[in-house]
């Protein structure tokens, strides 16, 4: 058993974590109980456009971020998941410092999915049906990944007594001097933060629900949120 407990998780790792946590509990609560033809689900719809804006950004730290945040150190054949399963339920099941073969199947479906729902969200402006069914297909099996990956970090915490959801939160895990980063990315971080929180703001503080659109910043492209356009046509 490794002696010392090492840094493994950037700061700009775990933001990204909460914040798409966050995010998507809340953009899913506003779809689930504001209905499509509320006021409120407008809300739905921004924030969904800032979690299209946290996945591309992670695509970039997942190229060029620190070791464990880097999806090269992730990357396990199908034939190292399906031994990690099964070592799971027994006394081989062995500890990653890293992201285990599990959890990084979890976080390309997730960024996948998540990604699939923003696109044919902002494609059913256009009044798609395929992009609406393809759309909730694709937002149902995030959920469905997600509950997934909570019962194995769950089961991995519990198996190898370790807290790997205070990691999350710390950044330090156990294991070996050598295999620690030698730094949490601070200045990575409050870009991180600016960005996502300045998009956020502008796109709440552009939106114009008479014309059911917003504004993206920088590109001042305006994005149409076609639900709330056709609630208030109904109106």
């Amino acid at each position: 058993m490794p002696a010392s407990r090492i840094l493994v998780w950037d700061l700009p790792t775990r933001l990204f974590h909460w914040l798409l946590t966050v995010g998507l509990v809340v953009c899913f609560a506003f779809a689930e109980f504001s209905g499509e033809h509320s006021r409120w689900f407008a809300a739905h719809m921004l924030i969904g456009i800032v979690l299209g804006l946290m996945v591309v950004m992670r695509v970039v730290w997942g190229i060029a971020g620190s070791r464990y945040a880097r999806f090269d150190s992730f990357l396990f054949s199908p034939l190292k998941v399906l031994s990690y399963v099964q070592g799971a339920f027994t006394a081989q099941g062995r500890q990653y410092v890293g992201h285990n073969p599990g959890s990084s199947y979890a976080i390309f479906a997730m960024l996948f999915l998540l990604g699939t729902a923003v696109v044919t969200g902002l494609m059913m402006s256009g009044g798609g049906e395929a992009a609406e069914e393809l759309h909730a297909a694709s937002s149902y099996a995030l959920v469905a990944v997600v509950a997934v990956h909570i019962v194995g970090v769950v089961w991995y915490s519990v198996r190898h007594r370790e807290n790997i959801t205070l990691s999350m939160i710390t950044g330090t895990k156990l294991g070996e001097p050598a295999d620690a980063i030698p730094s949490s990315r601070p200045i990575s971080a409050l870009v991180f933060v600016a960005l996502v929180g300045f998009v956020t703001a502008s796109l709440f503080l552009n939106y114009d629900r008479s014309k059911g659109q917003t504004k993206f910043p920088f590109l001042n492209t305006a994005i149409p949120l076609g639900e709330v356009e056709r609630a208030g046509e109904e109106r």
